[in-house]
């Protein structure tokens, strides 16, 4: 019989980095300026804020730190620096977030088109990055295997942009309106 090696007490176990991750995540959130100088490129879980005012319909868990924001959506990343950088801030072709947002956001104009995938116009990608730094705030958590614990966080929290993960209960029939009105705001396929 081979004895399990013991854990070493410093490694934290899943739930107490569970815990860590929502001490963090509920932290105060800083403007999109400020968190693109102090991401990480580690891995980690990370969340987005908004007021009740943007985006009104859709409820989400209050901050505990600044309780005129709520939580929007919480994802993961291999490298957090880079998953908001190059994706959720640039394009909507490689983020979920941008596509819901900017369905949410169709009564505001924003087109798309069809490349290789239904994309934002140019100009509308430029204005959806401008909509997010004025309206949005993040906060993160660095975590060397986040896909470990964004289950949790998301069945917990229940972010109102996140879908997949989410009790059926818990999913906004406006997000998965916004999600088809996204896709189906572009124009004919390209050849």
């Amino acid at each position: 019989m081979t004895i399990p090696e013991a854990r070493p007490d410093d490694v934290p176990t899943d739930g107490a980095r569970v815990e860590q991750a929502l001490r963090l995540l509920s932290g105060m959130p800083v403007g999109l300026d400020v968190a693109v100088k102090r991401l990480a490129r580690g891995g980690g879980v990370y969340a987005w804020w908004a007021p009740p005012s943007v985006l009104p319909d859709l409820p989400g868990p209050p901050n505990d730190n600044d309780p005129s924001r709520r939580m929007l959506y919480l994802g993961r990343a291999t490298s957090l620096r880079g998953r908001i950088l190059r994706n959720h801030l640039r394009r909507s072709g490689s983020s979920t977030l941008r596509r819901t947002l900017a369905g949410l956001l169709v009564s505001e104009g924003y087109r798309t088109t069809w490349t290789d995938r239904v994309v934002l116009l140019p100009e509308d990608e430029t204005r959806l990055t401008a909509w997010m730094h004025e309206n949005l705030r993040l906060t993160w958590a660095e975590d060397a295997e986040p896909a470990d614990i964004e289950a949790e966080l998301v069945r917990r929290l229940h972010p109102p942009l996140n879908v997949h993960g989410v009790d059926p209960e818990h999913i906004q029939a406006a997000v998965v309106a916004a999600k088809n009105s996204y896709n189906v705001s572009s124009g004919p396929a390209q050849p």
